[in-house]
């Protein structure tokens, strides 16, 4: 029943609850709504603030630069405070830490080998370093305190893999632009790349993966792409304009995740800024397939407050699908959980 009634002083009505004023006015009916399915089929992710539980004594995190899962499922973090080692369950609670009295210099990356292996790049020292897992080390890659661009020498290496064989990649990224291979008792075997934005060059390589077939994967930071070689070092193929990618993981599924940001013009970034994407924009990842077909896209905010992240410089996929991030400028590791429907039912499908 449509109600009318005229109001003073001005002309107006009211017409199914709305005033019209200067003439009276049809409703608009109102557009029915369908009843949509409220199921998320997408996976999403929330922090979970409770993690970790606490820190080692004096062990206040500085700029956080990677983060690792461990052969047992353990977090590994990796910082450039006072311990820069230091070890959490997935629940949060404190396992180990260490690394102090100037055993690092820059901690840059920790990572694990698919035997249990615990490697670890270091900047500062100009070295790749295998340890046992109480902080031992067991093989030294580069002259420590030497930089240098020979078969004994490296300039800031920033990450490395092993492949099954043993054979040791470095990103020896940050002073010489390549990549140096060496076999597993560390002697050198081959390298490859310089400087520049062709096939095979780099601009400041960030992070490198292996996957099952042995191809290369190569965080080519500055140049907004990630490219693929065979484990020789002959170039394959490249993934451009996609993101800008900060680190690289790499499942046992050959499922490959990159986080980095949206991909970036120099131009966006100071002129007298050495780095692309230094600050980044915005913060994401992504999952990959082998081919570069993107099968899973999510953006985080960006920010100190906690869910948002402050220069993701590293990442890390937990059995369970959590993902472990490294802030480098925020100072600290999160652990982000996936949620939804889509989530369940993509964990269901690995059990």
């Amino acid at each position: 029943m449509m109600v009318l009634s005229w109001g003073k002083p001005m002309r107006r009505f009211v017409l199914a609850g709305c005033w019209v004023t200067g003439s009276l006015a049809f409703a608009q009916p109102v557009p029915h709504v369908p009843p949509y399915p409220r199921v998320d089929n997408t996976i999403g992710y929330k922090a979970d603030s409770s993690w970790p539980k606490q820190k080692p004594p004096g062990g206040d995190w500085g700029q956080m630069s990677s983060v690792a899962i461990g052969p047992n499922g353990n977090v590994w973090t990796f910082n450039r405070g006072k311990i820069p080692v230091q070890v959490y369950t997935q629940d949060g609670d404190l396992v180990k830490s260490w690394g102090e009295g100037g055993l690092f210099k820059n901690p840059h990356t920790i990572r694990f080998d698919s035997t249990g292996n615990l490697w670890i790049a270091d900047t500062g020292t100009n070295t790749v370093r295998r340890f046992d897992l109480n902080g031992n080390v067991q093989l030294t890659l580069g002259t420590p305190n030497e930089p240098g661009a020979d078969q004994t020498h490296l300039n800031q290496p920033n990450d490395v893999a092993v492949a099954p064989n043993g054979d040791i990649y470095v990103s020896d990224g940050y002073g010489n632009d390549r990549v140096v291979v060496f076999d597993k008792s560390g002697k050198y075997l081959r390298s490859w790349g310089k400087l520049g934005n062709g096939p095979g060059e780099f601009s400041q390589p960030h992070s490198l993966v292996l996957d099952s077939r042995g191809r290369v994967y190569v965080a080519d930071r500055n140049n907004d792409r990630i490219q693929i070689f065979d484990a020789k070092g002959q170039f394959l193929t490249e993934w451009r304009n996609i993101i800008t990618p900060w680190a690289l993981a790499i499942t046992k599924d050959d499922e490959i995740y990159v986080c980095g940001s949206s991909p970036m013009l120099w131009s966006e970034i100071p002129a007298a800024q050495a780095a692309l994407a230094t600050p980044p924009k915005d913060q994401l990842f992504m999952k990959l397939d082998t081919e570069g077909r993107l099968k899973q896209l999510w953006v985080i905010p960006k920010g100190d407050q906690p869910g948002a992240v402050d220069w993701i410089h590293s990442m890390a996929v937990a059995a369970d699908g959590s993902v472990y991030f490294a802030e480098v400028q925020g100072k600290r590791a999160q652990k982000f959980v996936p949620i939804g429907a889509a989530a369940g039912a993509a964990l269901n499908a690995k059990r």
